[in-house]
């Protein structure tokens, strides 16, 4: 018995594995590749030059590989490269990359991706990455692996958000995110480091305090951003079981094109 719907339109071209399930009144266009026990809901148009791996779960009503909304596009062959057991619900808008950055938007393995939500062109999510319903991502945003975006969340265009660190819901975010830290509101301000997260994925109990020091050194100690940055070098460079996790911290910092998130003038 055939896995694809009477009334799906798969376009001639399409490569799909023979396992793929497509729902009713789905469109699956001529340059998709699409792999093994993927299932893919009602309505949804997969478009563009877009590969999506095995195992995924795409809602109804998905748009998928859409051009990106950027007006300098020029219909060049950019591509939406999605990975392994992902879900992606309903309503959800992935866009292919641009010229203007590295040409693909990807997604790693393992997200959730809930209603509404929408990632923009040239975006990177790495892998166990959710972001919530009505989550806005705009164009070259990178997050990192076991990254959480709040629902209701806007994201300016090239910022980062780290590793392990949560964007709560409703917020605006207009600069980068360390990994492991917790950021909240409009704009989005630092609320810690996201412990019950690291708890959860593993993390030891002086990594986690070692985190909390970075934190404090620079968020809490009133020095400069710069000054803070010597100290947090001392910090990675003494050993314990948090050194890796304090570097990955520091070389975010280090590496931040728009700046990191502070705390508002009071």
């Amino acid at each position: 018995m055939s896995k694809i719907h009477s009334t799906a339109i798969i376009e001639s071209g399409t490569q799909l594995d023979e396992s793929v399930e497509v729902g009713p009144y789905a469109v699956v266009g001529v340059d998709v590749v699409i792999g093994a026990g993927t299932t893919i809901g009602s309505h949804s148009v997969i478009e563009g030059h877009t590969t999506i791996g095995r195992e995924n779960r795409i809602g109804h009503y998905a748009s998928i590989g859409g051009r990106p909304q950027d007006m300098k596009y020029r219909d060049e062959p950019t591509k939406l490269v999605i990975g392994d057991r992902n879900t992606i619900r309903e309503f959800t808008t992935l866009h292919t990359g641009t010229v203007q950055d590295q040409g693909a938007t990807s997604i790693g393995d393992d997200c959730w991706i809930m209603a509404y939500a929408h990632v923009g062109h040239d975006c990177r999510l790495g892998n166990n990455v959710i972001m919530s319903s009505n989550a806005q991502l705009a164009g070259h945003v990178i997050v990192g692996n076991h990254a959480i975006v709040g629902g209701m969340s806007g994201v300016h265009q090239f910022v980062r958000i780290g590793a392990h660190s949560m964007l709560g819901g409703a917020s605006a975010l207009v600069q980068d995110v360390p990994p492991f830290v917790i950021a909240a509101g409009n704009k989005a301000e630092p609320h810690g480091i996201n412990v019950e997260g690291l708890r959860r994925r593993g993390f030891t109990p002086d990594a986690i305090s070692a985190l909390r020091q970075a934190y404090r050194i620079v968020y809490k100690s009133g020095l400069s951003l710069e000054e803070a940055k010597l100290q947090l070098k001392d910090l990675s460079a003494a050993g314990g079981e948090g050194d890796a996790s304090v570097k990955a911290f520091v070389d975010f910092i280090s590496t931040s094109q728009r700046g990191i998130i502070r705390y508002a003038a009071r």
